[in-house]
């Protein structure tokens, strides 16, 4: 967009992210950037970055807490005690789920849910399924695929005991392997196909291409807060979708989403879904198109500007009354002192009190004078 600039610092160090040896590259190109522009908004993904705030004096501190990061694997040194300041000095709190949310909200004042939304128009595109991306071409139906960070959130052992327990099926998993993960770990089918990253702009191929959309989670700490956006995603292909519980899949997609908790009920589950009838797969369709004409991001966005609006109208609110208050206080400041000079310099030389009202006995001293 015209009016939106990316920021991609390069630096010399290797550690990662936002690690302390990253720092003083980072604060460096910040200072660039806010030495030529008034900083009104600064937003945070991540409690690792709240060291660049220094130097920083925004009118607003968004953090936008979209995963329990601690709770991954390996998660970076300190990220507990950045968070914990970072909702002292944060205005207002976005989380990206009702579970996020319940973790979050009596740790700070103005904590609001905002699950993930969707851009079903560009999801919209599978429902020509003629645009299949032709990686794909080669390999029979059905086509159960994934797509997102191969990481410790996926249950690779139910994803290799679904392989085994049907060997007809094809499972296709797309995204990268995350560094932290030993892709020789990973399972080894004849039936598992691991297509690696791909761009968002093909997705909609992907999913064309499948007959039923996975979200195998592991059912461990790092899945204890996830909201998938890929749920939406899913649903606007309209394609059947069978997922482990989740508590946000449970929570809020249920009605849609086929849930299983173990090996045996995932692969009846999809068993279920593959051999669903027209008038089934027609109603679930109704349900998902009707779940999605209530979500938009652009409807997220407008709350969240619309929070952002009030909060700074209550801090130009806030400096008034301050400024107001000053104001007075210096007033009556000055007005105290003035009555308390005028005191002693009345008590100091009775012919500058003159004026005011003499007491008892004064006015004896005054005539001697």
């Amino acid at each position: 967009m015209p009016n939106l600039t990316v920021y991609r610092p390069l630096t010399p160090s290797k550690d990662p992210g936002y690690a302390d040896a990253q720092m003083p590259y980072l604060k460096s190109l910040l200072k660039q950037i806010t030495d030529k522009n008034a900083i009104s908004l600064v937003w945070f993904y991540t409690p690792m970055a709240l060291p660049l705030l220094e130097g920083v004096d925004p009118d607003r501190v968004v953090y936008d807490c979209m995963d329990e990061l601690s709770l991954f694997k390996n998660p970076p040194a300190g990220l507990l005690e950045r968070e914990d300041a970072l909702l002292k000095r944060a205005d207002i709190v976005f989380t990206g789920g009702p579970s996020l949310y319940r973790a979050k909200k009596d740790r700070h004042p103005d904590v609001h849910c905002f699950p993930s939304s969707v851009d079903a128009s560009h999801f919209r595109q599978a429902l020509d399924r003629n645009i299949a991306h032709p990686s794909q071409e080669s390999l029979p139906h059905p086509r159960l695929g994934f797509y997102g960070v191969i990481d410790e959130r996926l249950d690779t052992d139910l994803v290799a005991r679904v392989a085994d327990a049907r060997p007809e099926w094809q499972i296709v998993l797309v995204g990268p392997v995350a560094q932290k993960i030993d892709a020789d770990t990973l399972p080894q089918r004849p039936n598992i196909h691991y297509l690696g990253q791909q761009s968002y702009a093909d997705l909609p191929k992907f999913l064309a291409a499948w007959d039923v959309c996975l979200m195998p989670f592991a059912m461990n700490e790092s899945t204890r807060f996830i909201s998938p956006t890929k749920s939406l995603e899913y649903m606007a292909a309209e394609l059947p979708i069978v997922s482990t519980p989740v508590t946000d899949v449970v929570d809020l997609h249920s009605d849609v989403v086929e849930i299983a908790a173990t090996p045996e009920e995932f692969i009846a589950a999809c068993e279920r879904v593959l051999s669903m009838s027209s008038e089934a797969i027609r109603a679930r369709i109704r349900a998902m198109r009707e779940k999605l004409s209530r979500t938009s991001w652009d409807a997220t966005a407008e709350s969240m500007r619309t929070l952002l609006d009030a909060l700074l109208e209550e801090r130009a609110d806030m400096v008034e009354n301050l400024a107001a208050a000053s104001v007075s206080n210096a007033a009556n400041a000055a007005s105290a002192s003035h009555r308390v000079a005028a005191s002693r310099s009345m008590e100091a030389s009775p012919r500058t009190g003159l004026a005011a009202a003499p007491r008892a006995g004064s006015q004896a001293a005054i005539n001697d004078d």
